[in-house]
């Protein structure tokens, strides 16, 4: 079944914003994820058995692909490098979440993680597919296309939207679906030629994608306090969102933007509560 998703205006240092609210379509297979995962969604579960991925244990895709194969009823195995005890341990967050949902997760020695995940489409059965780190497939486009047909259908004068890169993937295909509108990103994992790289690798990158440099180099997941007080302005706002992605989207925004913007919510807010117990381990301990 088709899910759409309502919009909702947010005011933000005296700015009027737009926000998609892809976050409300599901508990855990929200946002772009939702969007990414449309084709396998509408596959028939009898079609397929099992889905292979890969990635770090606070992902968003991971959470997603696990109530994706709990619903259909698909064995879901999920690679990671080697990780914590205290990781092992957690009663709360994505991964968590996913193992209860039924992903089995599997760890690879680090010395020999990237070639592991090469070997993965050797002697691959036909009912068995792999969704790639973060959901970056060309099957992924599908999905975008139907969240631009309904951005399209929203009655507005905006003309430029926003969404936080990770391997880019829903980024370029909204700028590809929708060319009559400029499109904001910013890299959150890696620089901004790593994102080009990333996304040139699955097609060619729009003119109308505008890419937004940070201001300085923030690493992916670690623990900000000027991200913090970003999330403390948009709670006070009325929405909640990720505090892996959307902070760092939306400091570039109110610093290198002024028109009106819909921002699309990545979903993701289920990982913010172990996020959050990380601050304070760095002694972050209240919103700035």
């Amino acid at each position: 079944m088709i899910k759409k998703s309502p919009i909702s205006k947010l005011i933000l240092e005296n700015r009027t914003f737009y926000v998609k609210r892809d976050d409300l379509i599901d508990p855990y297979l929200a946002g772009n994820k939702y969007r990414k995962l449309y084709t396998l969604l509408q596959t028939p579960s009898d079609k397929l058995n099992k889905i292979i991925s890969y990635g770090g244990t606070q992902s968003n895709a991971m959470l997603a692909i696990a109530a994706m194969c709990a619903e259909k009823n698909w064995e879901f195995i999920y690679y990671t490098k080697g990780i914590s005890q205290t990781q092992k341990n957690e009663k709360c967050g994505n991964f968590f979440i996913a193992k209860k949902l039924g992903m089995l997760h599997v760890e690879v020695d680090n010395e020999f993680y990237k070639d592991f995940i090469a070997s993965l489409r050797v002697n691959l059965d036909n009912k068995t597919f792999i969704v790639d780190q973060g959901g970056a497939v060309e099957e992924a486009r599908v999905g975008l296309e139907v969240l631009a047909e309904e951005i399209r259908a929203y009655d507005s004068h905006i003309k430029s939207l926003a969404t936080p890169s990770g391997t880019g993937t829903t980024a370029l295909f909204l700028a590809l679906s929708l060319p009559e509108y400029k499109v904001y990103t910013t890299s959150c994992v890696g620089d901004i030629t790593y994102l080009k790289q990333q996304m040139s690798a699955l097609y060619t990158i729009p003119d109308n994608l505008v890419f937004l440099e940070p201001e300085k180099k923030y690493h992916f997941a670690k623990p900000y306090p000027e991200f913090l007080h970003v999330q403390k302005k948009l709670l006070e706002a009325g929405i909640e969102f990720d505090l892996l992605y959307a902070p760092g989207m939306w400091k570039c925004l109110l610093e290198q933007t002024d028109e009106e913007i819909m921002y699309i919510h990545s979903g993701g807010v289920t990982g913010n509560e172990s996020m959050l117990e990380r601050y304070k381990k760095k002694g972050i301990t209240s919103f700035c």
